[in-house]
């Protein structure tokens, strides 16, 4: 019974600190103002180095997935927490540029319009929905529940890396169609 109240306690955590993540990011992105130019820091660099952080954390995601088929537990838990690793650091980098430089503009036209707002909004979407997932996937496998780690993990696994790849096709897309 007090493991199931355990349980019960560290997924409604993770969905509260989630949620309260997700406000954060939607204030900063749609409320919040940019820093002014005049703070003097060029954020420039972090939209390539986002999207090479979304592809290293999306082949640590595949290479892990092949070492558990293979039963090697010791380089999954190292592979997938370079994944975290990879997607945290993403996070914080995302968060510094955004609140320095804000938004960016989809100037594309066309029929790739719809196509790169179907990309982006199902990312979104997805990457709300993924938080969660990670963490209670973690919280399984850390606390040596890996009865429960598996059954999370096969949704975990599919969203976490449709995030990641899409997070690049996503910065593709707008460095392709932003304008000089």
């Amino acid at each position: 019974m007090s493991q199931a109240i355990s349980n019960r306690t560290a997924v409604g955590t993770t969905v509260l600190i989630s949620v309260v993540i997700f406000i954060f990011l939607i204030w900063l992105l749609y409320l919040h103002e940019p820093v002014s130019s005049e703070a003097g820091l060029d954020v420039g660099f972090l939209p390539p180095l986002n999207a090479l952080l979304n592809t290293l954390s999306a082949l640590c995601l595949i290479a892990g997935y092949a070492t558990i088929r293979k039963k090697n537990r010791e380089l999954h838990k190292k592979l997938m927490l370079s994944a975290l690793g990879f997607s945290t650091a993403f996070l914080v980098s995302y968060l510094i540029y955004h609140t320095f430089h804000g938004d960016t503009p989809f100037l594309g036209e066309g029929w790739i319009r719809p196509v790169y707002f179907f990309i982006l909004i199902s990312h979104v979407v997805l990457s709300a929905v993924m938080l969660p997932l990670i963490l209670i996937t973690l919280y399984f496998a850390l606390s040596g529940k890996l009865t429960l780690h598996p059954k999370v993990a096969r949704y975990t696994l599919p969203f976490w890396l449709y995030v990641s790849i899409t997070g690049v096709v996503v910065y593709l897309m707008l460095h392709q169609f932003s304008g000089p």
